[in-house]
Formats: structure tokens, sequence, C-alpha cells
């Protein structure tokens, strides 16, 4: 998957269900989104959850920190190519972004952002790992996220802590190409 498909698709729904669990994909696979975020799974089923969404027309972009079972390292994503085909890789790790880039993922670097120094060390490891989207957390920081927005080439989610409709359009309105959720009750707003 491309950078431009992410971002078309995005066009479409803007709300991209985030799913943990099993009964969270089966309702994910109802909605309008062409994307889903996989937040769970281990080295066991990981292959059989992609291929469900899959062949369903959507597109399974995998967060390759939280599946059980594999170490954050490079290897992992060797794996993940050769067995489990995903459309896209999440991960808040540089070097699992960078080398996911290279096997021609879709990459999604994730940041949670807790306070001042984290917020100052995005723009460094964006540079270091060159996601082609960049994904901040918690959603509620709109006032800086507008500001890492001015210092960040590069598209924007914002998720974590999304409550209700008014956090997806504030974040969509300072910029934000899409919101990643786990509410489900938003994943069709």
């Amino acid at each position: 998957m491309t950078k431009d498909f992410f971002l078309e698709a995005t066009e479409i729904s803007p709300v991209i269900p985030a799913v943990n669990s099993e009964e969270r994909l089966e309702i994910a696979l109802r909605t309008e989104s062409p994307l889903i975020y996989v937040l769970y799974g281990d080295i066991c089923n990981i292959t059989d959850i992609v291929a469900r969404i899959k062949e369903t027309g959507k597109k399974a972009i995998v967060h390759v920190d939280l599946v059980g079972g594999l170490a954050t390292k490079e290897i992992a994503l060797d794996f993940m190519d050769k067995y489990v085909h995903p459309d896209g890789i999440i991960s808040m790790k540089s070097n699992l972004i960078s080398h996911a880039n290279e096997l021609g993922f879709l990459t999604i670097q994730r940041f949670y952002i807790m306070d001042v120094l984290t917020y100052r060390n995005v723009e460094k490891h964006i540079r270091l790992a060159g996601p082609d989207v960049v994904e901040f957390m918690p959603a509620g920081l709109t006032k800086a996220m507008g500001y890492l927005m001015e210092d960040v080439d590069k598209p924007i989610v914002a998720s974590g802590l999304v409550l209700d409709k008014q956090d997806i359009m504030e974040a969509l309105k300072i910029g934000a190409v899409a919101v990643s959720t786990t509410n489900k009750d938003l994943w069709d707003c």
C-alpha cells in the first residue's frame, strides 16, 4: 500500500478502526473504513487476522510492537513480510520503521507525547526513521499537535483517548488526515 492510497482512504473515511480483540475486528469489518489498525494478536494468529481483513477488501495495518511473541528487532519485520503480508506497519521504534521502509511497507511511526522532552525529540526520530505517516497520542493534545504539524512534513494521524466526535473534529480541524480509535461507537462518525 502506498502513502497516496492511505491518504485517499482517509479522505473516504477519516476515522480508522483500531481493533484490539476478535469482537472488535468483526465490527470493524462492517464499517466504511478501507483501513483497519490491528492492535492485538500473536505469532500464532496474526496471519489469520490479516487474511480476514484482506478478504473483505480492506487494508490491514499491524502495530508490530503489540504482536505477542515478536521481539522489537528487524527480524520481526522479516517474519511479517514473509508470512503475514500486512499492508502497513505501525511502531514506536525508529529501527523497526526504518527496516519496514526497506521492505516496502507503508510505515506509521507512533509517538506518545507525554512531556516536553518527548515533544522535542519527535523531529529527530522522524528524520532518523523516515516514516510515511506520523501518529500522535493522545489525540486530545490538539494545541501541541498543531505546533508539531508546523515542523513535521508528514501526514498526521491522531489517536489515543478519543472520547467523542468533538475530539475527532478538533484533530481534523488542525490538520490531521485521520483519527484512529478503539472506540467502536465512533467508527462510523
